[in-house]
C-alpha cells in the first residue's frame, strides 16, 4: 500500500481523496488549516493521520516537514486552493490586490512551499508521484474571461510545475496537473456538473496513467489530456 499526503483535506475534493485512499487500505496523511473542526475528515474509517497545515505559512510548512520525519511518501496531492476576490473585484477594470496577493500565495505559492519540504520524503519513494489540482481556468488555451486574479494563480502555477517536471524526472519524481472538472462545491456551487466524489473518483483512475513516459502532463479529471 502507498503513502498518501493530501492538502486542503478538510472539504471538498480533498475530502472525497481521503476516503478513496483510505478505503483502499493506504496510509493517508491529511493536511489541512485546522484540523480539530475538520469534523467529517476525523469520521473517515482507516489509516489516517490529520496534520495541521497552512501552505502560506513557511514556518507550518517546515513543522509539516519535520512532522512527517524520514516517512516515505508515495504520493503528494497538492489541493489546498481559494478562489480569490469576489468575481466582480478581480476583472480588467476592478482587482482586489491585496486578495489577489493572498490567492497566489495559495494557488501558486503553497503547492511550491509543500513540494520543496517533502522532496526528500518522494524521493524516498520507490515510484514517487506529485499532482497538483489546478483549473482550466489558468490554461493559456482557454479565453473565459471570468475570475482573472484567480486564472492567473493558476497559469503560474501550471507553468511552474510543467517546468519542475523536467528538473524533477531526473530524480524520478513525475509531476502532473489536473483540471478537477466543475465541481459541486463551495467553490464551484450547487450548480456545477460533478459531484466531489465523482472528480476524486476521476482524479484517482487519472492517476495511475502517471509515470516517466508522460511526466509534465495536464490532464482533465477524467483521464482526458487538457491543452496548456
Amino acid at each position: 500500500m502507498s503513502t498518501v499526503l493530501i492538502t486542503g483535506a478538510n472539504r471538498g475534493i480533498g475530502l472525497e481523496l481521503v476516503k478513496i485512499y483510505a478505503a483502499a487500505g493506504d496510509k493517508v496523511l491529511a493536511c489541512c488549516r485546522n484540523p480539530g473542526a475538520a469534523t467529517a475528515l476525523a469520521a473517515i474509517k482507516g489509516d489516517v493521520r490529520m496534520l495541521t497545515l497552512d501552505v502560506t505559512d513557511a514556518a507550518a510548512v517546515a513543522q509539516l516537514a519535520q512532522d512527517v520525519g524520514n516517512q516515505a511518501i508515495d504520493l503528494l496531492i497538492n489541493n489546498a486552493g481559494v478562489l480569490g476576490p469576489d468575481y466582480g473585484d478581480q476583472t480588467t477594470y476592478k482587482m482586489d490586490f491585496d486578495s489577489w496577493e493572498e490567492t497566489f500565495r495559495v494557488n501558486t505559492m503553497g503547492p511550491v512551499r509543500v513540494l520543496q519540504a517533502l522532496l526528500p520524503n518522494l524521493k524516498a519513494s520507490a515510484d514517487p508521484k506529485v499532482v497538483t489540482i489546478t483549473s482550466q481556468m489558468g490554461a493559456l488555451s482557454l479565453d473565459m474571461v471570468l475570475g482573472l486574479a484567480y486564472s492567473a494563480t493558476k497559469a503560474a502555477l501550471n507553468k511552474f510545475m510543467k517546468l519542475a517536471a523536467l528538473d524533477l524526472v531526473k530524480d524520478g519524481v513525475n509531476l502532473c496537473v489536473i483540471h478537477p472538472g466543475w465541481v459541486q462545491t463551495d467553490m464551484g456551487g450547487t450548480g456545477a456538473d460533478i459531484t466531489p466524489h465523482d472528480s476524486a473518483a476521476g482524479i484517482v483512475a487519472t492517476i495511475k496513467k502517471l509515470n516517466a513516459s508522460n511526466t509534465g502532463s495536464f490532464w482533465k479529471w477524467n483521464g482526458e489530456v487538457h491543452g496548456w
